[in-house]
């Protein structure tokens, strides 16, 4: 492989929602950037695929760069929904890059807001992500998904508020500003709830994540509990990861940061500013990866 730093480099951050791509050397940045369609590999994996080759030849037409010139790419892509070697495979096989590492949405993510640096992230938008770094090695707690995972993320908060707006509504609590404007959302109608509930999506319930945390920052009884419970959540994971007062740490993501009021203020002491997103952790770990072929002769 020719010097790593002008070989090209593709990063890539794919989730359900959409995928982003970037294309450019070590020796002179980012050239082209592209968002696509959905690319969650559990989802569906063909869709995956073309998203990724669609976004990527995209971020490559705005760099000015020819097509064929992608054969010859070190890539990383972090997409949601790689649970497996098989999943990471069946994807890099079908890519047309020089080499493609395919991974979950987790690395890319700790790799851009600490790059180098020992810490800790939580990484909570519609999904969570609440992991560490300590010389390269990364560990992470839950991620499994929202139906058996994610709590404290954003589908988490907004499927905990319609469960709180239920037990109002049966009498098993007293209703806040909150769970009347849920109910209201619905036009007071709780078989509206249930319907909604039948076929909603992890990003179905995010959409209501904001009404949580809008109502607990004004004092609401039910938005406070439901937040205080996602950051009880969160230390639990981060005292598993072995996480301790003054430790590096990182709050990312749409809902993130605003978890920071309920947290203790001694988790608080070493809080950093994220480096960057995951698209820039991709393109750094394809950038490694790159000069690491080179050093070893590939």
């Amino acid at each position: 492989m020719s010097d790593s730093g002008h070989t090209l480099l593709i990063g890539v951050d794919g989730g359900g929602t959409g995928c982003r791509a970037v294309i450019g050397r070590l020796s002179t940045g980012v050239l082209g950037k592209a968002e696509g369609g959905p690319a969650n590999a559990t989802s569906d994996a063909a869709l995956t695929i073309t998203s990724v080759l669609n976004t990527v030849q995209a971020a490559a037409k705005t760099a000015q760069l020819s097509p064929d010139v992608l054969s010859g790419a070190v890539a990383h892509l972090g997409l949601a929904g790689v649970m497996t070697e098989e999943d990471a495979a069946g994807i890099s096989n079908a890519l047309p890059f020089a080499d493609a590492t395919v991974t979950d949405d987790r690395p890319t993510a700790i790799v851009g807001a600490l790059g180098d640096q020992n810490g800790f992230l939580l990484a909570i938008g519609t999904g969570t992500i609440v992991a560490s770094s300590r010389g390269g090695e990364f560990a992470y707690v839950g991620g499994w998904g929202f139906q058996v995972s994610d709590q404290s993320s954003g589908a988490w908060l907004g499927h905990s508020a319609l469960r709180r707006t239920m037990l109002c509504h049966d009498g098993l609590g007293a209703h806040s500003d909150l769970t009347r404007s849920l109910l209201t959302h619905f036009n007071n109608d709780p078989n509206k709830i249930v319907a909604f509930a039948a076929n909603a999506t992890p990003g179905d319930y995010g959409t209501l994540a904001p009404n949580v945390v809008d109502a607990a920052r004004a004092g609401d009884l039910w938005g406070r509990a439901i937040m205080s419970e996602g950051a009880d959540y969160i230390m639990q994971a981060l005292t598993t990861l072995g996480f301790r007062s003054g430790d590096a740490l990182c709050l990312t993501g749409g809902v993130g940061p605003h978890y920071a009021p309920y947290l203790p203020s001694e988790a608080l002491q070493g809080r950093l500013s994220s480096r960057g997103d995951s698209l820039d952790g991709a393109f750094q770990l394809a950038a490694k990866h790159a000069a690491n072929l080179q050093r070893a002769g590939r």
